[in-house]
């Protein structure tokens, strides 16, 4: 596909990458150069009292493996989920 550089930088991702991607205005990308090549990279930003309690909970899994403990979560909202409280 070819696409053309705008006013300010610009770019415009076309409709149907998008769709597949499911990507949503205001969502936001990391840029990579690599070997001539222009990378879009899609990432989830969280605040930092999240991160905080992530990092919090993955010592405590860790902290727990290391004692022959195995903490199971169904899925990554489960994790999440047990992060809120």
């Amino acid at each position: 596909m070819l696409v053309e550089l705008k006013a300010k930088s610009q770019v415009t991702i076309p409709k149907d990458i998008v769709n597949s991607m499911e990507l949503n205005q205001g969502d936001q990308f990391e840029v990579i150069e690599d070997d001539g090549k222009i990378v879009l990279v899609p990432v989830a930003v969280y605040p930092e009292h999240v991160i905080k309690k992530l990092k919090a909970q993955v010592k405590e899994i860790k902290d727990s493996i290391k004692n022959g403990e195995t903490p199971v979560f169904d899925s990554i909202d489960s994790l999440f989920e047990d992060l809120d409280k």
